[in-house]
């Protein structure tokens, strides 16, 4: 058996802050994330790299800002997903290394166009989507290439399975398995059996999200269950996180029952509440369990991180975001937090909206611009039809992206973290100096990563 640690890194999609019972909610049933968290560690200022998925799962599969990558948001059919074919993924580095590298669930880092397919960004086998959502029920799946129907599962219990299966192929040879469920995201459908707990204690919609959580972590369960049946538990990285904060919006219900620690915002927005997300990390071999970090990590720190856990070589010739957290995760008070960025809007990024700087206790944030954040209903039809008609739907969306009357942005505000966590206060008036300086950097920052967009010369 090798030394070198298996990783697997499981997604879930849209799950808040407060969705698990280990970070705060009594209310929802997460028994194996509760366990997990007991016996490894639970990051409590765990942040993504954006607050919707496809910019976040690209900073998570390369260490690196979703704007230096060209997955700035989440329309497909306008080729705004895709992670540009110059960027070097976690699988692309971990099976140089001689890992098995494996990807159940969702993609979302180019739905169109066979040069994006996981298969060629470094996961030797694929069973999922490859666009941003499907339907639980009537789902269709890519399979190495090959399209697979529905046949009567549950969505989350098909990735569950081929998850299960990966590990069984793999288990005499060091593995990367890419466990990317959708659940919670919409359409909001479970099976009655998870939802008959929740309903008629909650909105429909919040019943439903806590029902599809309680499925995924039965399926995480199953995971952690065949780790320890072939004795693979004490050296396997298992990585929990969320790709952004909680859908409040809950399909037209309301969605305010749905318990996320009080914090300020939901996905869509760089507030706490968008960014923040839950994350446990398990690894027995390597580190001590049964606690709780409360350093700054982020998602652009997990390839380097688990780059070095496995003994692997960082990519070449590319500027990363992130850092080893590694030393944090063992307790190392001496490692200082770097500054970290966050910015989204729907079609060409504006500094001027929905924007994030953190700089210690300290967090500047760039209020949204609605005139910013809204996408027409062509492009939201599209993305409809991608998902229940992929057989009609061509190429790329070549035409104009909308015009936008974006009207000056109100001034920015400051938070203290460590006082506030909830972003309640805004101090910016009493720290006109620190706004200017964060300000400043913050438009540093997004003119480089920017400047790395505009150059991306992939050919549509």
């Amino acid at each position: 058996m090798s030394s070198r640690p298996n990783i697997i890194v499981i997604l879930a999609d849209d799950m808040g802050y407060g969705d698990i019972g280990a970070f705060g909610n009594a209310a929802v049933h997460t028994p194996a994330l509760d366990r997990l968290a007991r016996q490894g560690i639970a990051l409590r200022q765990h942040y993504s790299a954006s607050p919707v998925c496809a910019p976040a799962r690209a900073g998570l599969l390369t260490g690196r800002y979703p704007h230096r990558t060209g997955a700035i948001d989440t329309l497909e059919m306008r080729g705004l997903d895709r992670l540009a074919l110059r960027e070097i993924t976690l699988a692309d580095a971990l099976r140089a290394a001689g890992y098995a590298t494996g990807l159940a669930g969702k993609w979302h880092l180019g739905a169109l166009d066979a040069r994006y397919h996981p298969n060629r960004r470094g996961f030797d086998e694929f069973a999922g989507f490859r666009g941003g959502w499907q339907d639980y029920w009537k789902w269709t799946l890519d399979c190495n290439g090959a399209t697979r129907p529905a046949d009567g599962r549950y969505l989350t219990d098909v990735f569950t399975d081929q998850a299960v299966q990966f590990i069984r192929r793999h288990r005499g040879r060091p593995f990367f398995l890419h466990l990317a469920y959708n659940a919670p995201h919409f359409p909001l459908q479970a099976p009655q059996e998870d939802l008959a707990p929740f309903a008629g204690r909650f909105t429909p919609a919040v019943s439903l999200i806590y029902a599809m959580n309680r499925r995924m972590d039965a399926g995480i369960g199953r995971v952690l269950e065949t780790l320890e049946e072939l004795g693979l538990a004490q050296n396997t990285i298992v990585l929990f996180a969320s790709d952004n904060g909680p859908d409040m919006g809950g399909q037209g219900d309301n969605c305010a029952a749905r318990y996320n620690a009080n914090l300020a915002g939901s996905k869509l927005y760089v507030l706490e509440g968008g960014i923040r997300v839950p994350a446990i990390v398990r690894w027995p071999a390597g580190l001590p369990g049964g606690r709780e970090v409360h350093d700054v990590v982020h998602f652009n720190d997990w390839l380097p991180t688990l780059l070095s856990a496995a003994g692997a070589g960082l990519p070449a010739h590319r500027q990363l975001d992130g850092v080893d957290a590694l030393p944090v995760l063992r307790g190392d008070k001496r490692h200082i937090d770097p500054v970290r960025f966050w910015q989204w809007n729907r079609y060409t990024p504006l500094v001027s909206c929905n924007a994030a700087m953190r700089d210690g206790r300290w967090k500047l944030v760039r209020p949204a611009l609605r005139e910013a954040m809204w996408i027409t209903d062509a492009d939201a039809e599209m993305d409809k039809r991608a998902k229940y008609e992929p057989h009609a739907v061509g190429g790329l969306c070549r035409e104009p992206e909308p015009a936008r009357n974006v009207p000056d942005p109100p001034p920015p505000m400051l938070f203290d973290l460590e006082a506030d966590p909830c972003e309640r206060n805004d101090l910016a008036g009493q720290h006109p100096q620190r706004v200017a300086g964060m300000l400043r950097e913050l438009e540093r920052w997004f003119e480089s990563v920017e400047r790395d967009r505009r150059s991306i010369d992939d050919a549509w």
